[in-house]
């Protein structure tokens, strides 16, 4: 992505040091220093910014058609990227919370990502070879695309929609609550209450270790996934049709649907609230 203006090795600290650049190569620059100004990359167009470093608040807001590979944010560089559109992020990382909010067709490639409150409310967000460390990630996205993604981090993919993960793994309590239409293949899902009050979640030959996973879920589709002997309580008040391997710790209170289990597994039928008509057989029934 070569272009014809270039800065190199220079330092910006003052505010807006940057303000609205256009068609213009940055790199080995550092963002940062005593006068500690902020967003001074704001309103650029056309951006390549490779090979530097950003210590200062607010550096890449509103940029449209940029690349950014090999930079660092520090944890001084808080909202780095908001109200960003096609922007693709390469090789990076990212040490400051509350990174890429309201971003449209952002691309995340083999990067490093730790800090809370990443990627809200964004559209069409593509993440590849990266992982992400803090709460709160992917808050009311769509459209994602997640391959070889790997999540750390208590509530995350809560109201996310119409996206898709596969080779993935997901480990931290309240993931994926009011989740809609969603799948995720082939991965591994670690954590407590698991997609509570999803809707259309389909998950194919997934691994799943959780205490209480997958209650008050509206159309859960379960293609050939196991689950962990710890996975107890699951489906409660769940509408559910499809496939265990192996086996489970228990179901209790299967409000609709049938699923089919390899293993014999505890049945809780208590504290029924909803009328219970779902059809649970096990393999050889």
């Amino acid at each position: 992505m070569a272009m014809d203006k270039k800065i190199v090795g220079e330092v910006f600290e003052a505010e807006r040091s940057l303000y609205g650049l256009r068609d213009v190569e940055v790199a080995f620059c550092h963002f940062g220093g005593p006068l500690d100004g902020e967003s001074p990359l704001k309103e650029g167009r056309n951006l390549y910014v490779h090979d530097s470093d950003f210590g200062i608040r607010y550096p890449l807001w509103h940029l449209e058609s940029g690349k950014l590979e090999n930079v660092h944010l520090g944890e001084g560089a808080r909202a780095g990227l908001w109200y960003a559109r096609d922007v693709d992020v390469l090789s990076s990382k990212i040490e400051a919370v509350k990174f890429a909010r309201e971003c449209d067709e952002l691309d995340i490639v083999d990067s490093f990502v730790r800090g809370d409150e990443f990627g809200w409310k964004c559209h069409g967000l593509r993440l590849s070879s990266t992982k992400v460390e803090g709460i709160y990630s992917l808050l009311d996205s769509d459209r994602i695309e997640g391959r070889d993604f790997h999540q750390d981090g208590r509530y995350s993919m809560q109201y996310v929609r119409s996206s898709t993960f596969t080779g993935c793994s997901f480990k931290g309590r309240d993931a994926f609550w009011h989740a809609k239409d969603v799948v995720i293949a082939d991965s591994r899902l670690e954590g407590e209450y698991l997609a509570w009050y999803s809707e259309n979640l389909t998950l194919i030959r997934c691994t799943i270790d959780s205490h209480q996973p997958l209650c008050y879920c509206r159309n859960l589709t379960l293609v050939d996934c196991r689950f962990s002997g710890e996975s107890d309580l699951a489906f409660e008040n769940s509408d559910v049709h499809g496939n265990v391997l192996g086996g489970l710790g228990s179901v209790k209170n299967l409000r609709s649907g049938e699923l089919l289990i390899e293993k014999e597994t505890p049945i809780v039928d208590e504290d029924d609230v909803y009328e219970v008509n779902g059809k649970i057989s096990f393999l050889g029934d």
